[in-house]
């Protein structure tokens, strides 16, 4: 089975790299080709920064987008966002303007809201709370880092931080999460050992 992780110059690669191995990936790739991605089993895009850049970023790679869709939309591999990774799976995304995503989940990545006694960014371990039944998906705590949150369709967890915040999104063969599961230890890699076993 291959793994593409996807390097488009805004991930945390080498930790996202580690936990997949720990989580037992064979054939794991770190690639920016775009004919790797279109034949790879699984497909993960990481991403740490701001949303703009890292969409700037994956549509600098010429193909990329094309394969993405090729490959995880109509030929249904299955697909993992980690933290930005996850946002860019939204319509938009309002960190420094507006910005388009890939749009494949119907939603906008939007500040999070101030509020009395919490601190944005939202950074450190927070309850996962599924909002609905989901293989990847499953409670326990997670560790957060970010300023920006997903609203929209297609909720698969939440977490609370001044507020209900989504934690994952997912539909079909597509999963984001917003955590890091790299930084998250055990329940981590369990999570990223469910994407590997993942058949949807």
């Amino acid at each position: 089975m291959s793994v593409a992780l996807i390097d488009y110059g805004a991930g945390n690669l080498h930790s996202v790299h580690n936990a997949l191995k720990a989580a037992g990936a064979q054939g794991l790739a770190i690639t920016a080709d775009p004919d790797a991605v279109a034949k790879a089993d699984r497909i993960v895009l990481p991403g740490v920064g701001a949303f703009g850049a890292c969409a700037a970023g994956l549509r600098g790679i010429d193909g990329m987008i094309e394969a993405l869709e090729a490959r995880v939309l109509r030929e249904a591999a299955p697909f993992l966002g980690v933290c930005v990774g996850m946002q860019l799976m939204a319509t938009t995304g309002e960190e420094l303007g507006s910005h388009a995503g890939l749009g494949w989940i119907p939603g906008t990545v939007r500040h999070l809201p101030p509020a009395p006694g919490v601190r944005v960014p939202h950074m450190g371990w927070n309850d996962v709370i599924p909002a609905a039944e989901h293989p990847l998906i499953e409670v326990g705590e997670a560790y957060f880092l970010h300023s920006f949150a997903f609203e929209g369709d297609s909720v698969l967890a939440t977490t609370q931080h001044g507020g209900q915040v989504t934690a994952a999104i997912g539909r079909d063969n597509l999963a984001g999460v917003q955590f890091h599961p790299e930084k998250s230890q055990r329940y981590g890699i369990a999570l990223l050992e469910r994407f590997l076993a993942w058949r949807p």
